[in-house]
């Protein structure tokens, strides 16, 4: 039997509630919702680690963010560290990568404008990592430091310069909802085609029709949107409709948004919704090439987002907390063989789709991402979700999280268990348990009531037995021999 080609889209900073085959959509995605009819959705898909970098190396090597040292933005990828791409063509695959891989965050905060890393010249070295063809993003934001393939696209065109001007003139990312996000939301002021997604779009066309035909492919499509600054083109921002709806979750003490705040966030959502649209066009035109080349039904899609956005719940903006509208990413399968729409509840985790890629192809994720040397190479807690595709067998029980040792998190079909790290305080920690069945808001704090002491207990234990048997793999530098 033909092995089937892989198509892995991935976007960046996505809500549940905003990808329009999630239970909870209050937006429609055409193109994703049509795809979703047949294929398993998973509502509780949670990330790893609810930051850019730190998601994606995870996503790369199946392993947790405190097993390869990628806690935060910060540092690179090892890579020495096996990955599923380089897997794959040792299978026979012929492996592509368009869009925002994001593995290198080598320089410190404050790097002057352009003095980021030179991701187009180090492409030969990245495609060590597993890819046969590579065109590189660096991100929105992080093209004003570093310099990558769709930098020099602009570089051609003449508009680098102003184009980063324009990123940089949008604002810092920032986590509270205040006033500093004023100046985002303003339209792409340039030619639609030179925008980072349209152009992420014409490259993954452009890997389809380079491939060799004659072998199974895996094409990974990461678009940079809906990640901040939210900058539609004028035509996407027209079409969405600026709505006051005041449905923001308050803060953690019963916080509620200022109005002005509040303005600037109806704001923000139009724009962010426009960027939305951006990409599911863009993955129309994907999904379009598959079809008129005849692979559509002979290759298996996957679809996911590194993280979520708060869009001013809980007093938040961006990512980096354990809340639903940030750690839970919307996330489907479909495969050609099992045509079926079908919604999966139970917890899983966004790492489960690396082991889901590997079983796809017929590999067994712990053989080809685990090494018997230097120690705790051998720790793979990645799971594949295909047994999910037609049974609703649990594929785990718990679905793990954490982020910039702030804070540890163990989800289960009806409760979330967050341990706050707390280093400077005696216990050194502070907890949170929300039941996520009569509270899907996560607004009220079970943790100390008498009635949750045994579920609280079994959530702690699993947390507690996880971060012990998944140490960081040692690393071996010393000439051997």
């Amino acid at each position: 039997m033909k092995k089937p080609n892989i198509l892995f889209l991935l976007v960046d900073q996505l809500r549940p509630d905003h990808a329009g085959f999630m239970p909870e959509a209050v937006y429609s995605t055409p193109h994703l919702k049509a795809l979703a009819e047949s294929a398993t959705v998973f509502t509780n898909c949670q990330s790893v680690n609810p930051i850019c970098m730190p998601a994606r190396s995870a996503l790369l090597t199946g392993r947790y963010s405190h097993q390869i040292g990628a806690h935060a933005m910060a540092g690179d990828l090892n890579f020495d560290l096996p990955t599923f791409p380089r897997a794959l063509q040792n299978a026979g695959y012929w492996t592509a990568m368009a869009g925002k891989l994001h593995v290198l965050q080598s320089w410190p905060w404050g790097t002057p404008r352009g003095r980021g890393t030179n991701l187009h010249a180090l492409a030969p070295k990245i495609k060590t990592l597993g890819f046969n063809w590579l065109w590189e993003s660096a991100g929105k934001q992080l093209a004003v430091k570093n310099y990558c393939d769709w930098c020099a696209h602009l570089d051609a065109r003449g508009i680098l310069e102003p184009v980063r001007d324009f990123l940089a003139a949008c604002g810092d990312n920032r986590n509270v909802a205040d006033e500093a996000l004023e100046p985002d939301g303003k339209p792409w002021p340039f030619d639609e085609a030179d925008h980072v997604d349209v152009v992420t779009g014409d490259k993954a066309i452009q890997a389809l029709r380079e491939r060799p035909k004659d072998t199974p492919f895996y094409l990974n499509v990461s678009f940079c949107s809906p990640h901040k600054p939210f900058d539609p083109p004028q035509r996407y921002l027209d079409a969405e409709p600026y709505e006051e709806t005041d449905d923001y979750i308050p803060g953690p003490e019963g916080e509620e948004l200022s109005p002005d705040l509040k303005k600037t966030l109806w704001r923000l959502r139009r724009a962010y919704r426009a960027t939305i649209r951006l990409v599911d066009d863009q993955i129309g035109r994907i999904l379009d090439e598959l079809r008129e080349q005849g692979e559509l039904d002979n290759t298996v899609i996957l679809f996911s987002s590194d993280h979520g956005e708060m869009m001013g719940d809980h007093g938040r903006v961006q990512k980096s907390t354990y809340y639903r509208e940030s750690l839970t990413v919307p996330t489907l399968v479909r495969d050609p063989r099992q045509p079926a729409h079908r919604v999966y509840t139970p917890p899983v985790e966004l790492t489960d789709l690396t082991a889901t890629i590997l079983d796809t192809a017929g590999l067994d994720p712990q053989t080809v991402l685990s090494e018997p040397w230097p120690a705790y190479r051998d720790r793979i807690p990645c799971r594949s979700l295909r047994p999910a595709l037609t049974d609703d067998t649990p594929v785990r029980e718990f679905a793990f999280s954490e982020s910039s040792q702030n804070w540890h998190c163990m989800q289960s079909a009806t409760r979330k268990y967050v341990r706050h790290i707390l280093p400077d305080v005696d216990p050194g920690f502070h907890e949170e348990f929300f039941d996520l069945v009569n509270d899907p808001r996560e607004q009220r704090n079970l943790a100390h009531f008498p009635d949750e002491r045994e579920a609280l207990q079994r959530h702690r234990h699993a947390l507690e037995h996880l971060l012990a048997t998944t140490p960081p793999a040692q690393h071996a530098w010393a000439a051997f021999g």
